[in-house]
C-alpha cells in the first residue's frame, strides 16, 4: 500500500456516484436509493457462492471431529460476528463454546466504539493463543476493508497452530491479499455514506455469516427438512415453536405434541424418534448419539433393522 495515498484505494472507501446529492434527497429519494444499493449486497453474496460452500464443507467437517468455529473482528464487523455466534445456542443448542465470537476491545465493544483496538495486531494474534485454538479449529477473520490488522494478527496465529482460516471482506484480492484457506470476497462496491462500511458491507457481511452458520448446523444434523428441530426449549415463543414443529411433522394435536415434547425432555428431534420409532426416551438418546444427533439417519437405520 502507499502511505501516501492512505486507504483511500480500497473498494470500501471510495465515493459512489450514485450518491453524490445525497443530502439533497427526499426522504422517500433517500430510501429508494438506499434500497437501489443494497441489491448490490444480494449479488455480492451470490457471485461468492464457491467460496462460501467451501467455507460451509469445511468448517462442518471441523466440528464433526471436535473442533470449534471463532469469528474475529472489529468494530461492526467483530460485532456481527458475536451476534451470529450467540444466535447459535438458541437456534441449534449447541453449547456456548461451538461457535464463538472474538472482538477488538472484549465484551464493551460492543457498545462502544472501540475502532482504535483494530490496530494491534498483536491483540489479535494473543486473542487466539489465550484461546488455544489448535487444528481441529477454524478461525473467520472479518474485515469489510480486509486491512485490519488485529484481523490479520490473529489469523497469522490461527495459521500457526494449523486451524482451518477463513478470510472475509469486501476488497478484491487485487487490493488486500490473505494467506488463508478458504477466501470470501463480498464486493458491494463504495457505500452511498462513503467509507460506513456498516450499510452494504455490513449487510453483505451478516447474509454470509447466516449461510455459513446455518449451513454448518444443518450439515451436523441440527436440522430436520427445514425445521430447527435442536431448537432449545427456553421461552414462551420457543416452546410454542417446539409444538408447532411437532404438530406439524406428526400430526398430532396441539395437546398431545405438548406431551411429547415434555416426555422428550423439551427436545423436538428427540420426541420426533420417539413417535416416528416406539423408541423410548433412553433408547432414543443412545440411537442418536450413535449417529452424531442426525436424525433422519437415526430414523432410516432404525426402519432398516426392525423391517
Amino acid at each position: 500500500m502507499n502511505q501516501a495515498e492512505g486507504r483511500g484505494y480500497l473498494l470500501t472507501e471510495q465515493v459512489n456516484c450514485n450518491s453524490r446529492n445525497l443530502d439533497q434527497l427526499s426522504s422517500l429519494e433517500f430510501v429508494e436509493l438506499f434500497n437501489r444499493e443494497d441489491q448490490h449486497a444480494i449479488a455480492a453474496v451470490a457471485a461468492a457462492k464457491h467460496d462460501l460452500a467451501a467455507a460451509i464443507d469445511r468448517t462442518a467437517k471441523a466440528l464433526h471431529h471436535g473442533g470449534h468455529l471463532f469469528y474475529v473482528g472489529a468494530g461492526t464487523s467483530g460485532r456481527l460476528g458475536v451476534l451470529d455466534a450467540a444466535e447459535c445456542p438458541p437456534t441449534f443448542c449447541t453449547s456456548p463454546d461451538l461457535v464463538q465470537g472474538i472482538i477488538a476491545g472484549g465484551a464493551g465493544a460492543l457498545v462502544r466504539s472501540s475502532e482504535d483496538l483494530e490496530d494491534k495486531a498483536e491483540d489479535g494474534y494473543n486473542a487466539i493463543a489465550q484461546r488455544h485454538i489448535t487444528q481441529l479449529d477454524v478461525v473467520v477473520g472479518i474485515t469489510a476493508g480486509g486491512t485490519t490488522p488485529y484481523v490479520h494478527g490473529a489469523l497469522q496465529a490461527a495459521r500457526e497452530r494449523g486451524a482451518t482460516t477463513i478470510f472475509i471482506a469486501c476488497v478484491p484480492v487485487e487490493q488486500v491479499s490473505a494467506e488463508v484457506d478458504v477466501d470470501i470476497r463480498l464486493l458491494v462496491g463504495p457505500e452511498i455514506l462513503a467509507g460506513s462500511t456498516r450499510l452494504k458491507a455490513g449487510t453483505a457481511t451478516k447474509l454470509a455469516l447466516n449461510i455459513l452458520s446455518t449451513g454448518v448446523m444443518v450439515q451436523l444434523g441440527k436440522v430436520y427438512g427445514n425445521r430447527m428441530v435442536d431448537v432449545a426449549v427456553t421461552n414462551t415463543k420457543l416452546r410454542d415453536r417446539a409444538i408447532r414443529i411437532l404438530h406439524d411433522l406428526t400430526g398430532l394435536d396441539r395437546a398431545a405434541a405438548a406431551t411429547l415434547l415434555a416426555q422428550s425432555g423439551n427436545w423436538v428431534k428427540l420426541a420426533l424418534l420417539m413417535h416416528w420409532t416406539g423408541v423410548s426416551k433412553e433408547e432414543g438418546n443412545q440411537l442418536l448419539a450413535q449417529h452424531n444427533g442426525n436424525l433422519r439417519a437415526a430414523v432410516a437405520n432404525y426402519k432398516n433393522q426392525t423391517r
